[in-house]
């Protein structure tokens, strides 16, 4: 009885957080033991996963979240009220860049891009999927930029290592592409998952 009303308590949070919570920040504020928070996620889980229910939950950025499940997009997609940013081809290009080699000065991402980047990293930086990382050890003291928990969270990754495979250095130029490809992919399947 006690676990069912904890486990309510732990649903509610992850409801009204609506960001991803780690473990030791439900402990902190339910005031449990780690151990008790991962028994009551698997309980909260397989709660969700055996009933016939419209969420599920989800391991994300590192933390836990409550989502739609995927064959409910749907009916939720009825709800937008607000048009969905999309990214340009030059953005994406830009934010694979920095996914894959962060941290990464702008000059470092011309370098590869071919082109001048300050507008793409202007609007990467307004949508919070990169941030400032520091400073390079080198002439002009130049910005690292490197991704943000947004980016995970917009991507659907739990983490770095997620990220597809980066092909060998001697690659041509359409295996380069597949790079975006792959991101564009994991968008969408978002897009179409985690309402």
């Amino acid at each position: 009885m006690f676990h069912e009303y904890l486990q309510g308590s732990l649903e509610a949070l992850l409801f009204a957080a609506g960001e991803p919570l780690t473990v030791a920040q439900i402990a902190g504020i339910m005031q449990l033991d780690k151990p008790q928070v991962w028994e009551l996620l698997t309980m909260l889980e397989e709660s969700y996963n055996e009933e016939n229910r419209g969420l599920c939950l989800r391991k994300v950025a590192g933390g836990y979240q409550l989502c739609a499940k995927p064959q409910h997009y749907a009916l939720l997609k009825q709800l937008e009220r607000v048009q969905e940013v999309k990214l340009s081809a030059a953005a994406m290009e830009t934010l694979a860049i920095v996914a894959f080699k962060q941290p990464v000065t702008r000059g470092e991402m011309e370098a590869i891009r071919g082109v001048k980047v300050d507008g793409v990293v202007n609007t990467l930086l307004e949508y919070g999927l990169i941030c400032e990382a520091g400073r390079k050890e080198a002439l002009g003291r130049p910005i690292l930029y490197a991704t943000t928990d947004k980016f995970l969270l917009t991507f659907g990754l739990n983490s770095l290592k997620d990220l597809p495979a980066l092909p060998d250095e001697d690659s041509s130029g359409p295996e380069q592409i597949s790079l975006l490809d792959s991101l564009k992919d994991t968008d969408s399947n978002i897009q179409n998952d985690g309402v």
